[in-house]
């Protein structure tokens, strides 16, 4: 259950509403793009999806605009940022970049988020964060194929090919999820993707 949704049932006098702040509405938001896109961030539905008023929204936000920017950014700190600070834990760069992908990858699998910010490029402020966000992660994985002893290009390479197998993968799992392997038959896929990958 995301935190939209704890929120949203929270008893209306209850002190969950007298709490909620700026990273509350972008949560809710992220959510609503990723059911519906950018059309699902309409004001009135976040603040009964997160049980409060639309006072609640204006006291953090001028307009939907700014918090479409908020969400984005959330989503950017959450959906990346996060992730790598996370996956850094693991010493071993190998063992780093399978994590990773399988993280990423299941994690997709899951939620619907990237799909509809895909879906959305088309909007100046999602094409923006998509830029920033897929040249972080193509950076970082191009690091750790660095860090595994490849040449600086061919790192590169590799990183790009392994976010485009990442964003493939996204894809069909949400728009013909029984093309991909499931359970097992999807944990020896995965491996086999990754050691494709790292293979000399």
């Amino acid at each position: 259950m995301d935190m939209a949704q704890q929120r949203a049932k929270a008893p209306r006098g209850s002190s969950a509403r007298q709490r909620l702040t700026a990273q509350d509405w972008a949560d809710a938001a992220l959510t609503a793009m990723g059911e519906g896109g950018l059309a699902a961030v309409a004001v009135e539905p976040l603040a009964a999806r997160l049980g409060t008023t639309k006072g609640s929204f204006y006291w953090h936000f001028t307009n939907r605009d700014a918090l479409i920017e908020a969400a984005l950014e959330r989503w950017e700190e959450v959906g990346t940022e996060a992730v790598i600070t996370e996956v850094e834990a693991e010493p071993d760069p190998g063992r780093r970049l399978r994590r990773l992908l399988v993280q990423a990858t299941n994690l997709a699998a899951t939620d619907p988020l990237e799909v509809s910010l895909l879906a959305s490029a088309t909007d100046p402020r999602v094409a923006a964060a998509l830029a920033r966000v897929t040249d972080r992660r193509i950076g970082y994985v191009a690091a750790l194929f660095a860090a595994l002893g490849f040449p600086e290009d061919q790192a590169r390479h590799r990183g790009l090919l392994a976010y485009t197998a990442y964003l493939g993968h996204a894809q069909l799992g949400h728009a013909v999820p029984q093309s991909l392997p499931a359970d097992a038959a999807r944990d020896r896929y995965l491996d086999g993707v990754i050691d494709t990958l790292v293979r000399p």
